[in-house]
């Protein structure tokens, strides 16, 4: 707006459309996503700047914005060894030196540290920042071709941080972990084992129960005690008898003859 003072002072607002998927810088205009996780589609935005004069004169445009679900395929990690606050005040230098040296179109998709360090924002020395590119037809570029342009590029973009930063900057690309186990299939595995641990220690008692059944069908229960009182013998020589005193080895001997 060319007018001077509050006749020239723009706020920007959304004033129809999906609030809560994206909001807006009202002082630059500029349009962000709030929350787009698994969704896809076009989205219809309705864009009014206002200025601050007497008898207020707006105007208003429309901006579709299309999401696609496939985006996360092609989304590449790159880790700085810097503050998260220190990268976020410059993010919009990163993504210009990003976009100098991959020639191509780079969007900020995410900008994070470890989780237990996110309150305290300014103690994290590794910022990790998610990135997708496009070429000039506006297609995604594959995230194996944006790591290897990163890989070629790696020294001048750490050259050009460097005074983004005004410190040394190493830029390393990211790998994302593995999935870890859901709570669910962790349960359940756990739940197995004991299950089969149970089933192992039931199947061994009625075994034992079943083979002891058969010896005294077999042999009878007499002596059955008689052969436990042998084993006892042979096991402990010394075993107390049924008076009290010790059992020698002479009266084992005998035993045995």
């Amino acid at each position: 707006d060319p007018d001077s003072g509050d006749n020239g002072l723009l706020l920007y607002s959304l004033v129809r459309g999906e609030n809560n998927e994206f909001d807006i810088n009202e002082n630059t205009g500029q349009i962000f996503t709030v929350s787009v996780a698994g969704k896809a589609g076009t989205f219809y935005l309705e864009v009014q700047a206002a200025d601050q004069g007497t008898g207020r004169l707006t105007a208003r445009t429309t901006v579709n914005v299309t999401v696609d679900s496939s985006s996360t395929s092609n989304i590449v990690t790159l880790v700085l060894n810097q503050k998260i606050n220190v990268v976020e005040r410059n993010i919009a230098e990163v993504q210009r030196v990003l976009e100098d040296k991959l020639e191509w179109n780079v969007y900020t998709v995410d900008i994070y540290s470890k989780e237990f360090e996110r309150k305290a924002r300014s103690s994290t020395d590794e910022t990790k920042i998610k990135i997708i590119a496009f070429d000039e037809a506006n297609q995604e570029v594959p995230a194996e071709d944006v790591k290897r342009k990163l890989r070629e590029q790696k020294g001048n973009i750490e050259v050009e941080l460097e005074k983004v930063f005004s410190a040394s900057v190493n830029a390393a690309i990211g790998e994302a972990p593995g999935a870890p186990a859901s709570p669910e299939l962790v349960a359940a595995i756990v739940l197995g084992v004991l299950l089969a641990g149970t089933f192992v220690a039931f199947l061994a008692y009625v075994l034992l129960d079943l083979k002891r059944k058969r010896y005294i069908e077999k042999y009878g229960k007499q002596d059955l005690v008689k052969e436990v009182e042998i084993m006892e013998g042979i096991d402990n020589p010394w075993a107390v008898d049924k008076n009290g005193s010790l059992k020698s080895l002479e009266k084992l001997e005998h035993m045995n003859n």
